[in-house]
């Protein structure tokens, strides 16, 4: 059965419904109110040239605005969005009532230009088959305009979910996040953070994207994106259900169902745009680190690359080359930056640099002094500049919701461009703010957006489209600059719609396995979720005021789309190990972003810095890259014209395959698929691949390596492969071309090749050559030829090499003109047989010939715990403890010995004592975070063990459990969360913590004990275990200690603890335990302000 819902699109409305749509693409056809919208098959993109925008509903493909749908609260409800290249926009909609929704005309779309489906006081709409229902949950309360549309401007959040999925439905989306590939199971919350030091439970990241797409057990799909630019929580934790929450009104748009993922991510991308055409040198391998400080390290380093034989393409200036962090400035270390920049070109290397958002607030200065003068800052409440510190110092931040300050800073890019820049790199722009507990401006501040796309508004409406507008802004800039040439933009921070502007990487990671792994899913998720394209369709409209039906044609403009993303290869922060490095440069030489980049403090991390076994991986791996630049150049070229994914999961091969919806270590690049490792002690080749099903034949370039991935080809599919380079200005057009093909079941092949000048926009006038190769088997023959050619360039005369997979990495070749048609004779059924048996020999030879990274992964430090799930014993007079340094260091068990009664008693896995960050829900809650560090202290004045464990978004938990051999009556432990050391990429703070302090006591006679304190008012207490929970602050705080009584034993144990570190006690009596709590307040943190409980347990008589 079609799909009978193309797009659905739910908006919460103020006030009198209104709904225009201006000069539609088609004219309107009624539909009846009982039968959905049948989405039309999608219109075959047109060959003949390529496209920046598909229609007059996209409106400018780059130039286009896309920061989401703008609704002035209490007032209007609305699509917003900037004219594209070809129009400045149409203001948004006002109705009398100050209500309505109003879509924009085709010269200047919104965010999505979908028109809206106004949903008011509805309660539940079944849909797309009767598959899912959709729940709309406003909350507070609802007023009543004439029409009787419910008046939402005043609600304090509004909730939609989607239930009834089939079980086993598969989740996956959200954009920019941590963990695993399908998220069922996760929480996410879209608030652009600055994360450093995030983990797999980290909640918010750099970007966002409320996007979730729902993949059934059949292979069908659909997908649901919420259009809001507030926060958004979306709850994906219960089976088959998602659920969006914001504290605003939004559309809820849902596309499909269809028959496969890859139709609703295409369907998206068609609403959404594709992303810009990058210069071909960007594809090749960048090399950053925090920083290379002076001109001549930089070229000291590019020499380097040059002379050990590394491909490279780019080298990156982090902040250290500004004076004083000053934008737009030189240190006197890059004393002439254009004659730096001349160097670096003469052996083929671009050069990049970083601008922050964040200008000091500094009379004097010119950017400051400009932007003054030009009004541009974010206000305060008092309207008044708001001044923030970053790495200046105090701050202030131009207002990019604004075009006049757009306009001023691509003003300031255009100058900047001047000193030899080939790039530029947008960091911190969240925006992030050192020293607040929000690692952001307050939400007080004051944005004077342009009217269409929302006005005059505080922080949170814009906080999450911040970066891609400052984005946006640097890319016209640039444009400014060089009008014939393609920009190049990195940003940290974005949104949807951000590819038309930038490229993206995903933060700052950590130099450890499980960030490597987790790299691989969060470039997938940018990718595949949020790049494709296919005709949104016919968009079904209900106007429930009034219970009319309307079908208008969807557009094909900007939400999201970020094939061009990738990871700091080798990690951020921390030091990684030459096999770490080695495997990560395996797997990230093939992302479509590809770029090495270190922290300040940590070791060097180019690629000759571990040795030569991890330098010779490095260098195969980038080869690799360069040989397959005709492949992943073309990928990018159909990415932007038809929307197709770069990257893109394993499971998109065959969605029906249950097993590979949760492949997280391979990935498909078009018909390539990659088969990685991110385990330490297996190699790709050891470890065992799930293929989707059809034919997949493996294949390398005679660089087979342990540590690096398995290549596999898809059956019917022609990869087009270029010469080994050290950069990609080596390249000409007539270097030998070779084909690797491999044959379907029926004996054929194709493949597409696309060549231009890479670097300007001449291809859009049909200045190009787009190749169509196939290949076919006739009576043992394979005929390769040129199916058909599109652009007007001519083919350069040159060489072209076929080499046709056999199976087991063996190949037969022949050589020919490019152009001509080419013959093969293909070997008999034994003589295959004979070939792959040999190819498989001299890849076990080459294996056992290969000199492996040494492992030299050894933990420094005192005498340190064994990662294992035995207990640790601490003894003293009077307790014995037991620690499991595996769990976190979790105590399972404190037994007092001259009584021989446990006070606390758990297994390996659950309850025991606990401590963890109460400001997030993280994994720390189950202590199942990473344990770091670890020593035992048994000499001296007491037992006792140290640990310190890493609990995401740069912080640390430490204890230290001791029994003082001066008083071995007493159980101590000292416990604080603080910023980790090195970490202060936000000034040194975090955000928000909490230190919770949650010890589970067994109750052997539960009916006969209580807790008994004295409050901080003098006021005794006794609570008895039918209290339930109870919570005391203040005054009515214990005062310092509260003590457990068991009547039974005439035995107490008392917990004493320092008052002013504690903020909330908390008791919860449960059937056969208690939970005896302390929390400390709630605030941020640095190195040097930890939060700090110190306490100690200890055994009295009852008198």
């Amino acid at each position: 059965m079609p799909p009978r819902v193309g797009i659905l699109i739910l908006v919460g409305c103020c006030g009198a419904a209104a709904l225009r749509a201006l000069e539609p693409a088609k004219p309107l056809v009624a539909a009846s109110s009982d039968t959905a919208a049948v989405a039309p098959p999608p219109p075959a993109a047109p060959r003949s040239s390529p496209r920046q925008s598909t229609s007059g509903w996209r409106g400018g493909g780059e130039g286009g605005e896309g920061a989401g749908a703008a609704r002035q609260s209490g007032h209007d409800a609305g699509v917003r969005g900037d004219g594209g290249e070809s129009g400045d926009g149409a203001g948004r909609e006002r109705g009398a009532a100050g209500a309505g929704a109003a879509l924009r005309d085709g010269k200047a779309c919104a965010c999505y230009d979908i028109a809206l489906l106004l949903l008011c006081a509805v309660g539940v709409i079944r849909a797309i088959d009767d598959q899912a229902s959709f729940t709309y949950e406003p909350a507070g309360a609802a007023e009543k305009d004439g029409v009787g549309a419910a008046l939402l401007g005043k609600m304090l959040s509004c909730s939609f979910t989607i239930t009834c999925l089939p079980s086993g439905t598969s989740f996956y989306g959200t954009g920019e996040s941590s963990g695993p590939l399908e998220r069922t199971g996760k929480l996410v919350i879209t608030w652009n953070t600055d994360a450093w030091d995030y983990g797999p439970g980290t909640t918010s990241l750099y970007q966002s994207h409320p996007w979730v797409l729902a993949v059934l057990p059949d292979g069908k799909a659909l997908g649901v994106l919420a259009d809001t630019t507030c926060r958004c929580e979306i709850d994906l934790r219960q089976e088959s259900t998602m659920k969006f929450s914001a504290s605003c009104t939004y559309p809820v748009i849902l596309f499909g169902p269809f028959n496969t993922p890859s139709e609703v991510t295409t369907s998206l991308s068609h609403a959404i745009g594709t992303v810009s055409m990058p210069p071909k040198w960007s594809l090749g391998y960048h090399q950053c680190r925090y920083s290379y400080d002076s001109s001549e390290k930089v070229l000291q380093v590019v020499k380097t690359f040059r002379e050990r034989g590394i491909p490279c393409d780019v080298v990156w200036m982090d902040i250290d080359y500004m004076d004083g962090f000053r934008c737009f400035t030189f240190s006197h270390r890059f004393p002439d930056p254009k004659c730096m920049v001349d160097d670096l070109h003469s052996v083929g290397c671009k050069a990049i640099w970083m601008l922050d958002p964040g200008i000091k607030n500094e009379s004097g200065y010119f950017v400051f002094d400009s932007g003054l003068e030009s009004d541009v800052w974010v206000q305060k409440e008092d309207k008044q500049p708001f001044v923030g510190e970053v790495w200046p110092g105090d701050c202030v931040f131009p207002d990019f919701t604004c075009e006049r300050a757009r306009s001023w800073w691509s003003g300031l890019v255009r100058q900047f461009v001047s000193n030899g820049v080939d790039g530029l790199w947008n960091d911190m722009n969240e925006p992030a703010v050192f020293n607040t507990a929000t690692k952001t401006m307050p939400e007080s501040n004051i944005h004077r957006g342009d009217a269409n796309i929302g006005g005059l508004q505080n922080h949170p409406y814009y906080h999450n489209v911040y970066g891609m507008l400052m984005a946006k802004s640097t890319y016209e800039g640039m444009k400014l600059a060089n009008p014939t040439k393609r920009p190049f933009v990195l940003t940290r921070a974005g949104f949807i719609g951000q590819q038309r502007y930038a490229a993206m990487w995903t933060g700052d990671n950590v130099s450890n396995w499980e960030h490597l792994h987790m790299s691989i899913a969060m470039v997938l998720q940018l990718d595949f979720e949020l790049n494709s394209q296919l005709t949104c369709g016919w968009v079904r409209i209900l106007l429930y005021a009034n219970k009319a039906y309307e079908q208008i044609p969807g557009p094909r403009r900007g939400l999201s789309g970020q094939p061009f993303a990738g990871p700091d290869i080798g990690g951020f922060a921390g030091n990684a190990t030459p096999k770490l490095f080695g495997r990560w440069m395996g797997v990230g030489a093939l992302f479509p972003f590809s770029r090495g980049h270190s922290d300040k403090g940590s070791l060097d991390h180019e690629p000759w810095s571990f040795g030569e076994e991890c330098e010779e991986v490095c260098r195969l791996a980038l080869l690799r890259r360069y040989r397959l630049l005709p492949h992943i150049y073309t990928l990018f070229y159909l990415s932007h014209t038809n929307g197709t994914p770069v990257a893109a999961p394993v499971y998109f091969a065959d969605p029906q395959d249950l097993e590979l919806r949760k492949i997280e270590t391979s990935f498909l690049l078009g018909s390539l698929l990659v088969c990685a490792s991110t385990c330490p002690d297996k190699g790709a080749h050891e470890s065992s691949q799930k293929l989707p099903k059809g034919i997949w034949l493996p294949f390398d370039f005679g660089d087979s390596h342990p540590d690096l991935p398995m290549m596999y080809l898809r059956g019917g599919a022609v990869l087009p492969i270029g010469l080994p380079l050290n950069h990609v200005g080596e390249a000409k057009l007539d270097d030998n071309l070779s084909l690797i093909i491999a044959l379907d079941e029926n004996g054929k092949a194709e493949g597409v090749l696309f060549e231009d000048d890479g670097d300007g926009y001449e291809f859009l006038q049909g200045n190009y050559l787009l190749t169509y190769y196939v290949a076919e088997l006739h009576s043992s023959v394979v005929t390769v030829k040129v199916a058909r050619t599109e652009g007007s360039w001519k083919r350069p005369n040159r060489n072209l090499k076929i080499n046709i997979l056999l199976g087991g990495g063996a190949m037969v070749s022949t050589h020919g003109i490019d152009g001509e048609d080419l013959h093969l004779t293909m070997p008999t059924e034994s003589e295959v047989s004979s070939l792959v048996a040999t190819s498989e020999l001299e890849l076990k030879k080459r294996f056992e010939m290969v000199r492996p990274i040494p492992d030299i992964d050894k933990p420094l430090g005192k005498e340190v715990a064994e990662l294992s799930e035995i207990p640790i014993d601490l003894n003293g007079e009077d307790w014995l403890v037991k620690v499991v340094p595996q769990i976190g260091g979790r105590i399972i068990s404190m037994t007092h010995l001259p009584s021989d009664s446990q006070w606390l008693h758990s297994t390996n896995r659950i309850n025991g004592y606990e401590e963890y960050n109460a400001a997030e829900d993280t994994a720390g809650c189950t202590e199942e975070y990473k344990v770091i560090r670890r020593y035992r202290e048994q000499s001296g004045k007491e037992e006792s063990i140290c640990l310190e464990g890493d609990i995401g978004g740069g912080l640390v938990l430490q204890r230290q459990i001791s029994i003082c051999k001066e008083n071995p009556k007493i159980v101590k432990i000292d416990s604080s969360i603080r910023a980790k050391q090195g970490a202060d990429h936000s000034g040194g703070f975090s955000g928000l913590a909490c230190l919770r302090v949650r010890p589970s006591f067994i109750l052997q006679y539960p009916t006969e004990v209580s807790v008994v304190f004295t409050a901080s008012n003098g006021i005794k207490r006794e609570i008895l275990p039918d209290s339930g929970e109870l919570t005391f602050e203040g005054v009515l705080r214990p005062n310092g200690e509260w003590m457990l009584v068991d009547k039974r034993t005439n035995l107490s144990l008392v917990n004493c603890f320092d008052l002013s570190q504690v903020s909330i006690c908390k008791l919860h009596w449960g059937t056969d335990h208690l939970n005896m709590e302390l929390w400390s307040e709630q605030r941020a943190v640095s190195k040097d302000t930890p939060l700090r409980i110190c306490h100690h347990y200890e055994v009295r008589k009852i008198n």
